[in-house]
């Protein structure tokens, strides 16, 4: 709110007081006691309301903190502001961010790992989502966490996380038996405005 909207506030708290102050005095005459206390009850009321108008941001924030902690692990808390789009997601048991993906449509989930190069998928979610795998060729090598696999390139239809959704992604798919979890890579963390971690948060922004 600005200064001439703080104002106009103010004067309407006034003239509701000055109309109201006549019955007031009325209806408590001979009760001073009483009317102190109904006073100060009002007024602290009013204090209160006025805190949380002034502090609606911060305190809406605060919720969104607390009604994270009690959210299972990947869950996706989608916010948003004039021109950006937020996704907000939670750092599983094993200390890792699991999203809870759409790829061309088909949910699975998929591990946030910014130190792989593209997004890989494992076969079954390949499958899932409606990528043949008989027409692959598993050229490309790729080095994981298990081992040298191979990959073939593929183009993907799109993929969402929360609100966050893109066209036409590069990615691969891995040679069946040799990925046990799908990788959120770069192919698509590089198309955010920004990505951070905060905690046991991870935070999406495009």
């Amino acid at each position: 709110m600005d200064d001439n909207g703080h104002w106009v506030l103010i004067g309407a708290w006034t003239v509701l007081v000055l109309l109201l102050l006549p019955k007031l005095v009325l209806d408590y005459r001979g009760r001073m006691t009483d009317a102190m206390s109904h006073i100060a009850v009002w007024g602290l009321i009013f204090m209160a309301a006025v805190s949380i108008y002034a502090f609606r941001d911060e305190i809406k924030g605060f919720a969104g903190r607390v009604s994270g902690e009690f959210s299972p692990y990947g869950t996706t808390e989608v916010s948003g502001i004039e021109g950006e789009r937020t996704v907000r997601i939670r750092r599983s048991a094993r200390g890792s961010f699991f999203a809870r993906a759409d790829v061309n449509g088909a949910a699975m989930p998929m591990l946030v790992d910014t130190g792989a190069s593209s997004i890989v998928l494992k076969s079954s979610d390949a499958e899932k989502a409606g990528i043949d795998l008989k027409s692959l060729s598993f050229t490309i090598p790729v080095d994981t966490a298990n081992g040298r696999t191979f990959c073939a390139a593929v183009r993907l239809k799109s993929i969402a996380v929360g609100g966050i959704s893109f066209d036409r992604v590069d990615a691969l798919v891995a040679m069946p038996g040799n990925v046990k979890e799908s990788l959120l890579g770069m192919t698509f963390l590089s198309r955010l405005r920004s990505y951070d971690v905060s905690g046991d948060f991870m935070t999406f922004r495009s």
